[in-house]
């Protein structure tokens, strides 16, 4: 949507902000009621559920924003964006499984059941009451939303699985939307969470410098089979100059080990990822690689290859 020019009148700029979604209260405070259902019986807008409006025809697919804003709008008054939406909106990039929005409303307010009352081309919302939200959870946007280390936390309680909230955590970090000083405090409000001790062990291991999930996973490896720690994401000067960025580094052994993802199947990341490993050995380093899988469901193997490479590098075990 356009910005609106500096005399565009206020029902111009409320669209605007509020990405053509309104309420029938905001739209009547401007227009006369028998003009607004005017648009809605001509077509030229339509309505939402009990209360909200678009101002556009009905056959025509929501955005994304407009989605926020009719879960919000329709939540009533107090609402505010909240979990993996809020984090998506502040910022956040990644594809994920959980596709809901979630909507915190104030604890003393009913809980809508929007599942029922909005139309088939929007999302699920889910409406959830806080109990306690200190104004340094909350973030003023358009629409509001929970801050991006509340949103996280509120994500990795919110998910499925273990392994999609620690993604949703790494992915907040790795980006730099957050640091994890900021997502713990927001822990120490809440001793309560779901998932609580989970998010702070990937808390720990992200501080100490693993920033993807199989990065953690790897450091939780070698504390369960007794290996030395890792320097996750370490980084380092090659002989061209350049800073590279090591996944995990054992720099008393010189014993690297990069960890490839999906991304390393590409051509292209392929062949430079050889290029990198060459000049690693060239400076003299071992170097060991295991794909994210191996990690995660072969950790015996992994582990006795890291360790059969830390003792010929003289660790003594």
């Amino acid at each position: 949507m356009r910005i609106p020019r500096d005399d565009a009148d206020p029902l111009q700029w409320l669209l605007f902000e509020q990405s053509g979604i309104l309420t029938w209260a905001q739209a009547t405070a401007v227009l006369s009621p028998s003009t607004v259902r005017h648009l809605l019986t001509s077509g030229r807008w339509s309505r939402v559920c009990r209360g909200v409006l678009r101002a556009e025809s009905p056959g025509r697919p929501y955005s994304t924003a407009q989605a926020w804003w009719a879960a919000v709008l329709a939540a009533g008054e107090g609402a505010i964006l909240a979990g993996l939406a809020a984090a998506t909106a502040g910022g956040l990039r990644g594809t994920y499984r959980y596709d809901t929005v979630d909507v915190l409303i104030p604890h003393h307010r009913h809980r809508a059941d929007l599942l029922r009352r909005l139309p088939l081309g929007l999302p699920a919302v889910r409406v959830r009451r806080a109990r306690h939200l200190p104004d340094t959870d909350r973030q003023r946007a358009r629409p509001d939303r929970t801050s991006m280390a509340r949103s996280l936390v509120d994500a990795a309680q919110w998910v499925r699985t273990d392994d999609e909230a620690q993604q949703i955590l790494a992915a907040g970090c790795q980006q730099r939307r957050v640091t994890p000083a900021e997502i713990g405090a927001v822990l120490d409000r809440m001793p309560q969470a779901r998932r609580g001790a989970l998010i702070r062990e990937t808390l720990h291991d992200i501080a100490g410098g693993a920033e993807a999930l199989s990065e953690i996973d790897l450091a939780r490896l070698c504390r369960r089979h007794g290996l030395p720690p890792p320097q996750g994401q370490h980084r380092r000067r090659d002989t061209d100059g350049r800073n590279r960025y090591l996944d995990a580094y054992w720099p008393r052994w010189s014993l690297h080990v990069e960890i490839d993802g999906g991304h390393h199947m590409d051509a292209r990341h392929w062949a430079a990822d050889l290029r990198r490993q060459n000049k690693i050995w060239i400076e003299g380093d071992r170097i060991l690689r295991f794909t994210a899988f191996d990690v995660r469901h072969r950790p015996a193997e992994v582990a006795a290859q890291i360790r059969a490479a830390l003792k010929a590098a003289g660790w003594q075990g």
